[in-house]
């Protein structure tokens, strides 16, 4: 229960002991040595929030050591900022898609490949899908669990992104940016109440029936449709105003599949302000992909990372085991295609064991016996095979999704299997290379007691650099990729450039222009990995260095030198 508490004296001890405390414990003892039991005590958001009332009315003034202790102890899940930025995820409506699938879910309330019941879907659905609140929302909710909102990674999900219509996209990242451009930190704002209505009309969606695409072409609600639009001249108004705002959009995440990446679809998701595409490849092998009725070939995958890289995008890649046709041998096999083959080789990962859902194709296998899921044991097996595979540039996001184990009629129901397999391996005395496992999180750094590291690897049309710098334990404070092409680009502007395809500061994302002693962003390792990326560039005979720079980010490189294109920012060597 969420405890009233007017006794400003007592309030403000309470906050100042918080602010002193050392550990999660001790915070916890403050919290409930001011309550009358568990069902009578204050949750961190309530302190949050009076603390906010307090300062402003002049009650309560902290020293910025004690205040950032304070900050820092009553945020919840931590976690969700310690890579360095805030990630917020939204949602678009139900729309038709090109693929057919055999194991994708078919939930006509969410857009393809989506259940109701996974967190982000439920988000979207109370915010009517409508992109404004769900990034207005998800912002108060960050802010009212202590996590500062000036660095926003967002991340565009919805079956596949380039099958919407062009006005539906701008409208789409329009409003996202208008939401993050009218955000105030610090100002206590409450959340939005959604006066949208849902994208489709849910007493004809309940009495329909036929293939997912059919039912939510027919049960759209037309008068909301007629006004989702844009121009490219409003949406860049927007981005405009994004380069000064305090919630800034540094980085821009779209989902989407091989065969729908050509040039010209390149080029509009850079005008969008794109810079990361997450990609549905799933598999490499192409009786596996005929089999599961996936709709492109390993080929088109290969195009579509060489087009994507080519063009500084990062590549996030969607890869599963466990699929129809396939056993764990032929996974594992398959798996070490994904960075033995330069042909692929992508930046992010994100491992999904085939579940088995209710009403999808696959059923009807399972029914058979022509498709059984893994075991538990086997499934280990898997992981506990690749997880050691996946080199020091790459960073695994997820493993198994999110997915409530009701909805899941025979499959993995362990959310939590990555600990799993990774305490499998610790015991096993198996280190991990991969990103997400080496990142320093909060952990204060000294920048003498930093070491620069350097790995090289070869792609298709590239030489690929990535350069870090490590504690002496490989703990992971930054790191940026540089992209050296062997061929002319697609994308003419960038043709003859070097290019940086990412940089990223670890340490918990902070506020934009505070000093936080210590912090990992703060110690200057971007512009000291920029100068490295300059250096080696020009001993390659480059003598342009172009950067895949978000919206939110302009303003940083144009600081340092670079100068604004029509798609990149671009530095003279």
């Amino acid at each position: 229960m969420k405890k009233q508490f007017d006794d400003s004296p007592k309030m403000i001890s309470m906050i100042r002991d918080i602010s002193k405390a050392a550990t999660e414990k001790e915070v916890l003892k403050v919290l409930f040595s001011n309550s009358r039991g568990l069902d009578d005590t204050f949750s961190k958001t309530t302190l949050l929030e009076e603390y906010r009332k307090l300062k402003e009315g002049g009650k309560l003034v902290l020293t910025s050591k004690y205040e950032d202790r304070f900050l820092e102890n009553i945020k919840t899940k931590k976690v969700r900022t310690m890579s360095g930025v805030t990630p917020i995820t939204v949602l678009t409506k139900p729309y038709p898609c090109p693929g057919k699938c055999i194991f994708c879910p078919s939930d006509v309330r969410m857009p393809k490949s989506y259940l109701s019941s996974e967190p982000g879907a439920q988000r979207a659905h109370d915010n009517k899908f409508d992109p404004y609140y769900q990034t207005y929302n998800r912002l108060v909710a960050y802010e009212k669990t202590g996590h500062p909102v000036s660095k926003i990674e967002l991340i565009v999900l919805g079956g596949t992104w380039t099958s919407y219509p062009e006005a539906y996209q701008l409208w789409f990242i329009k409003r996202c940016f208008d939401a993050m451009n009218d955000f105030k930190p610090g100002a206590g704002s409450p959340y939005l109440i959604v006066k949208a209505e849902l994208p489709y009309d849910e007493k004809k969606l309940v009495n329909m029936t036929g293939t997912y695409n059919a039912v939510v072409g027919l049960s759209r609600n037309d008068k909301k449709t007629a006004g989702e639009d844009s121009t490219w001249e409003e949406l860049f108004a927007s981005h405009a105003k994004n380069v000064n705002a305090l919630c800034k959009c540094t980085g821009l995440v779209i989902e989407t599949r091989p065969d729908e990446i050509t040039k010209d679809e390149i080029v509009r998701m850079r005008r969008l302000g794109a810079t990361k595409v997450q990609i549905g490849i799933q598999s490499l092998n192409d009786r596996v992909l005929k089999l599961n009725k996936r709709g492109h070939t390993a080929a088109k995958t290969t195009e579509a990372f060489s087009l994507l890289r080519e063009a500084g995008f990062k590549i996030h890649a969607h890869w599963m085991p466990n699929l129809y046709g396939s056993d764990p041998a032929a996974d594992i096999k398959d798996f070490s295609k994904l960075f033995s083959d330069k042909k692929f080789r992508p930046d992010e990962l994100k491992i999904y064991p085939c579940s088995l859902v209710e009403g999808t194709e696959l059923m009807e296998h399972y029914k058979t016996d022509a498709w059984k899921p893994y075991t538990e044991k086997e499934l280990l097996h898997v992981f506990k095979s690749i997880l050691p595979t996946v080199p020091r540039y790459c960073r695994v996001t997820r493993v198994v999704r999110d997915i409530s184990g009701l909805d899941i009629v025979a499959g993995n129901k362990k959310t939590n299997f990555r600990q799993i397999a990774e305490a499998d391996l610790e015991k096993d005395k198996t280190k991990l290379k991969e990103i997400r496992s080496r990142e320093i999180r909060d952990k204060k750094v000294n920048r003498e007691e930093l070491f620069y590291k350097e790995t090289t690897y070869l792609t298709d049309g590239t030489k690929e650099y990535f350069l870090e710098f490590v504690t002496e334990d490989d703990r992971i404070a930054a790191f940026l990729r540089l992209s050296l092409p062997e061929r002319s680009a697609k994308v003419e502007e960038i043709s003859g450039s070097a290019v940086i395809r990412e940089i990223h500061v670890y340490g918990g994302s902070v506020v934009v222009g505070t000093g936080e002693e210590g912090k990992a962003q703060h110690v200057g390792l971007g512009k000291e990995l920029i100068k490295k990326a300059s250096n080696i560039s020009r001993g390659a005979g480059f003598k342009r260095l172009s950067v895949i720079s978000s919206v939110g980010t302009r303003g940083y490189y144009t600081g340092i030198g670079f100068t604004q294109g029509a798609l990149y920012q671009h530095l003279k060597l």
